[in-house]
């Protein structure tokens, strides 16, 4: 191949150490492999790469996108032959840093349009809306279709995105999500089929998946489970800004935020159990949103849009209070407040110190 071959001449002095980048490698074509005489043994980028990572003296850095670069294929084809680096939209941190001028409505514009670098450039929100519709259409669905050959179902892949971009942060699975196309859409569209086109999402950097987790029985729940955008801003755009919930987009942007510092996150969940007033013992399922890990550090966070008064606080740590180790319990707030602590330990805090500060969770 002419790149392979170009490469090679660039780095012929066996005592030197090369630095070798290359942009957009899924834009290199397929060729006939010369030494094959069947007609369908191409060769690509694939062997480029590979062939370069055995010279000793290269250190070779490669960026891609679309369809040919998904996460299935740099795992199938480079397992244990590299590192593979994320570029994820920004944080709210450096979202916050790059926006010009007055900086007060940053949370909003962060919450509305997401974390996409060129939604900075558009000044209106037809710019940005346009921006983002387009690049859910022409980037992450045709990578979709196109790399997993789906010809004949857009329409349900299009409703199931429809479906899980408003129910974002429900715990949900592929069979009650069959049901809903069922009732709602009056389809049969089976749970393998849809957790199937679930994984393509993720696949394609569009999801992240959060499994649920027991805390006391310390042992992952196979199903439900939680759906969460890698950009809120495409999840918007998705549907046309008409679902302007905050408090969901808020859970969304701080499970972004944990993926974002490397945390490993789980939906926990907590069971108890108690009498009801008429004496009936009752075994009742609690959820904590986050249950974030790394290394021997350990916290539980709740997310909640507002806890004006002491009942709906109470709700809030429900959860939280049950979980009798001693790993820090926190509960973030839609509010710009001065963290404080409870009677149980637990810290509140705002959601942009939460975000613009690392160390805010450990005060």
């Amino acid at each position: 191949m002419e790149l392979d071959r170009y490469i090679r001449d660039q780095i012929a002095d066996k005592q030197q150490k090369y630095y070798v980048f290359i942009d957009e490698i899924q834009k290199v074509s397929e060729i006939q492999n010369p030494y094959e005489d069947d007609a369908n043994a191409k060769i690509g980028f694939v062997d480029v790469l590979l062939g370069l990572m055995k010279i000793k003296n290269v250190d070779l850095y490669v960026t891609g996108s679309n369809s040919r670069m998904l996460s299935t294929d740099i795992l199938t084809e480079f397992k244990d032959r590299g590192d593979e680096i994320r570029v994820n939209p920004l944080t709210y941190s450096e979202f916050y840093s790059a926006l010009e001028g007055e900086k007060r409505h940053a949370w909003r514009e962060y919450y509305t349009y997401g974390g996409m670098p060129l939604v900075l450039s558009k000044k209106t929100h037809e710019e940005k809306s346009k921006y983002l519709k387009d690049l859910f259409a022409k980037t992450y669905i045709s990578d979709v279709l196109e790399h997993n050959r789906i010809l004949n179902e857009q329409i349900v892949l299009e409703d199931l995105l429809n479906i899980v971009s408003s129910a974002v942060g429900s715990l949900t699975n592929p069979t009650k999500l069959s049901n809903t196309f069922q009732s709602v859409k009056q389809m049969s569209v089976s749970s393998y089929t849809i957790g199937k086109y679930l994984d393509y999402f993720i696949d394609a950097f569009l999801m992240y998946k959060a499994l649920c987790y027991d805390i006391k029985g310390k042992r992952y729940i196979e199903t439900p489970l939680k759906y969460y955008f890698t950009d809120v801003g495409l999840r918007n755009a998705r549907l046309n800004f008409r679902q302007q919930e905050e408090n969901h987009i808020m859970e969304n942007i701080i499970f972004n935020e944990l993926m974002a510092r490397e945390f490993d996150t789980d939906v926990g969940v907590v069971e108890y159990n108690h009498t009801d007033e008429n004496g009936k013992k009752i075994r009742t399922q609690l959820e904590i949103d986050f249950v974030a890990n790394k290394g021997s550090k350990r916290y539980y966070i709740q997310s909640a849009l507002s806890i004006a008064d002491e009942e709906k606080r109470k709700q809030e740590i429900n959860s939280l209070v049950r979980v009798s180790d001693s790993f820090k319990k926190i509960v973030v707030v839609k509010d710009d407040i001065i963290p404080w602590h409870d009677e149980h330990g637990i810290l509140y805090l705002g959601i942009e110190q939460f975000l613009l500060e690392e160390s805010a969770i450990d005060i």
